[in-house]
């Protein structure tokens, strides 16, 4: 029998029940003991839910008569369509796009290269349209690296580190540009005010902006002089991961489906109710794989190597690497800060080379390409293990 999952409007009452013990809505499922935890920690909240029900006078079959006929133009309530389950199941829901300043020079003949952010801002629009959130930072080291700066004419390392992280905004507003030229939704937000070109950096306007389908791209670093902007895309990787207010609205359609089903005096079986509760099981788990979870750094080589492939032709590029080994080779993929963030986070690294058209595609789906740290590569996928 279908699954209800919508509430139909008639022309009757609102059934208003106040949750005085919500967890008895959830059925007695190993699974549900920790919805019923959770639940039950509203018992004090003085919550009430408005149910809209069919009229006490209306008997089964013309409620089953009138649910039929509004069915086609209710809304999905969360739960997974027909339609919905014959999508493809991308490895990554969410991804932290890092673009060096480099990348973006493109041939270095002048500090922001077109066709570069044009090929960024069309690869990510394909990947956005199946699902898939993206966030971007970039780098400045194509304008102002305050590191190679300080010193010069008596400017110290944090004043330089400032001047690179205004380096990093500029960059930021040309690729909004372009993103939004092609008709993707852009924000930009900045690690410290500056409000007449750019939101401020708050992590649930992010994470909501990731939500309602936009690119969110982070500017200014970290907004602390010492921190690389490597180290701002581990952070802000962190920072969006784990959406736990996702588990609320979930939660929400929970009890309000069972409250509709209870209110309706359970015009469904009990299997029904066990059907649905395989299905929300199955929604759950996939919430708990929507986070921000992995770092996707791209740059001007297919790769890791084992040796700098300019100096050393027979450089060998590597599949695999462990955090470990990026820290004891002391190899030049990410500053310790932000490799030692991911590590303590469980946050892999996929290296990966932006010039290579479609490569930042596949890196976003998930699919095999460049050099994964902190993770291994599945046969068919880009799955981590």
């Amino acid at each position: 029998m279908a699954i209800p999952t919508s509430c139909t409007p008639c022309s009757s009452l609102n059934a208003v029940r106040s949750l005085s013990s919500p967890s008895q809505f959830l059925p007695s499922s190993p699974f549900y003991k920790p919805w019923k935890s959770f639940m039950a920690g509203t018992r004090n909240s003085h919550l009430g839910i408005v149910v809209q029900c069919a009229s006490s006078d209306m008997d089964s079959s013309d409620f089953l008569s009138l649910r039929q006929v509004h069915m086609q133009s209710m809304p999905s309530f969360g739960l997974s369509s027909k339609e919905d389950m014959s999508k493809p199941a991308y490895k990554w829901r969410r991804v932290l796009l890092k673009v060096s300043g480099e990348a973006l020079a493109g041939d270095n003949v002048q500090n922001i290269d077109p066709k570069v952010t044009t090929a960024i801002a069309r690869e990510v629009a394909s990947v956005t349209r199946l699902g898939i959130e993206v966030a971007i930072v970039v780098g400045g080291g194509n304008i102002f690296r305050g590191s190679s700066w300080a010193g010069s004419s008596g400017l110290d390392r944090s004043s330089a580190d400032y001047i690179g992280m205004l380096a990093t905004v500029m960059n930021a507003i040309f690729l909004q540009a372009t993103m939004e030229s092609v008709g993707i939704p852009t924000r930009v937000q900045t690690a410290f005010r500056m409000s007449e070109v750019a939101e401020p950096y708050i992590r649930r306007r992010a994470v909501r902006h990731l939500e309602k389908g936009r690119v969110v791209i982070f500017a200014a670093g970290t907004g602390n002089p010492f921190f690389t902007t490597d180290t701002a895309a581990a952070l802000r990787c962190a920072e969006t991961s784990f959406g736990s207010f996702l588990f609320a609205k979930i939660y929400l359609w929970l009890v309000f489906l069972f409250l509709w089903l209870k209110a309706n005096h359970n015009p469904y079986p009990d299997s029904d109710l066990g059907t649905v509760g395989y299905l929300m099981e199955g929604e759950a788990d996939s919430v708990l794989q929507f986070n921000a979870e992995v770092v996707l750094k791209a740059t001007n080589v297919d790769g890791v190597y084992d040796d700098d492939p300019r100096q050393n032709p027979n450089a060998r590029l590597l599949d695999t690497l462990s955090y470990q080994d990026v820290i004891s080779k002391e190899l030049s993929v990410m500053d310790l800060t932000a490799i030692t963030l991911c590590q303590e986070n469980n946050i892999p690294v996929v290296v990966f080379n932006l010039n290579q058209e479609g490569n930042i595609s596949r890196a976003i789906k998930g699919e095999r390409v460049g050099t994964i740290i902190g993770g291994q590569w599945n046969s068919a996928a880009a799955e981590i293990q």
